[in-house]
């Protein structure tokens, strides 16, 4: 009976040590944890430091479950995401542990080179998951996610997603000039109501957490920036992955806060400034077009009207921080070779809008 008695524990510690690890500590601490017992923390400092070393090392995680059954969760670019969505399609549920005084507080970038760095990783990462059998849909159906649970990783993973219709609505009201068309109704009392009761709940939730009206602009501009140009090349290079042309890279970003950031918008020859360059380049040339009058006569409808013109402003309003980078020098002007890139889209996009009116 002893003798079964030892193979069975055999048995059992040998998975164990293929899940875990070869740390005899930290297996028991695993072991009480899984059976809801209490561990006694009567240990030296001395071997709990030596075990403490040994589980930390980068080699204690070969050939076990960590980073696949344990752990975080490996493969991803958002492996945060991926770990505590895996932890609720399990059932498991989690809890908001909020200290006084807080027990972690990290330093969001302040260039925003490093920012859009940051951004397009996460949205490649997330939209991976969204696309991989690991996304909040199958969870719902085949797991113990929650049903608002699913529809707030949707609205998390489709982050990259959201760029492409973005990328078009901001280019109808340009389309709409340069073709004398429109999009919008005649009444649009109702539009513009909608959009002034969006920004004025967004601006009031602002103020009553303590942020100025400057930091809800920016907050607003920013939002367009990063959805049209990060989230948009973090969508590209998912596809390219599922494409199998390339692997997207995991890029580190730094964490430090900068005493030479002077708060103003930096740029560099990246190309994920490009398509923000070329939108502003739209826009403008649109504007141009309706205040100099070069629009072509209305062929079908009605042409463009005030709405139109003020989407356009608006955008050029968003897009400002790129505006003052044409002008710019050093690390704050717009490279040439995005303004040279930019101005061939641009009018490339105006002769494909010149050509659909032929056609």
């Amino acid at each position: 009976m002893l003798i079964m008695r030892y193979i069975f524990l055999s048995i059992i510690f040998k998975e164990m040590e293929e899940i875990f690890g070869t740390s005899k500590s930290f297996l028991e601490s695993a072991t009480y944890a899984l059976e809801g017992k209490i561990l006694n923390l009567n240990y030296n400092l001395c071997n709990s430091l030596e075990d403490a070393t040994k589980v930390a090392s980068c080699r204690f995680e070969q050939d076990t479950a960590w980073g696949k059954q344990v752990g975080w969760l490996y493969g991803s670019t958002s492996e945060d995401v991926l770990t505590g969505l895996n932890i609720h399609i399990k059932g498991w549920r989690s809890e908001l542990c909020s200290p006084d005084p807080i027990a972690f507080k990290g330093c969001s970038p302040q260039d925003n080179i490093i920012n859009m760095i940051q951004q397009k990783r996460w949205a490649s990462g997330m939209f991976d998951i969204l696309v991989s059998n690991n996304n909040p849909i199958l969870g719902f159906f085949y797991g113990k996610l929650q049903f608002r649970q699913a529809l707030g990783y949707f609205w998390i993973l489709s982050w990259a997603l959201r760029s492409v219709p973005e990328i078009c609505y901001a280019s109808l009201p340009a389309y709409c000039i340069l073709t004398n068309s429109t999009f919008l109704p005649q009444k649009l009392w109702l539009h513009a109501s909608l959009f002034v009761n969006y920004n004025i709940s967004t601006l009031s939730e602002g103020l009553k957490t303590g942020l100025s009206i400057r930091t809800w602009w920016n907050n607003q501009r920013m939002i367009r920036i990063t959805t049209m140009s990060a989230w948009f090349y973090g969508f590209l290079a998912i596809i390219l992955k599922r494409l199998r042309i390339s692997e997207p890279v995991f890029e580190i970003t730094k964490k430090n806060e900068s005493s030479s950031y002077d708060g103003r918008f930096s740029f560099n020859e990246s190309p994920i400034f490009l398509p923000s360059t070329t939108i502003l380049f739209v826009q403008l040339m649109a504007l141009f077009t309706s205040l100099f009058g070069w629009e072509p006569r209305v062929r079908n409808g009605l042409g463009y009207g005030y709405g139109e013109v003020i989407c356009s402003a608006y955008l050029v309003a968003c897009y400002w921080p790129f505006l003052k980078g044409l002008f710019g020098i050093g690390n704050h002007g717009i490279p040439l070779s995005t303004i040279f890139k930019s101005t061939m889209l641009s009018l490339l996009f105006v002769y494909l809008c010149k050509l659909s009116i032929i056609v």
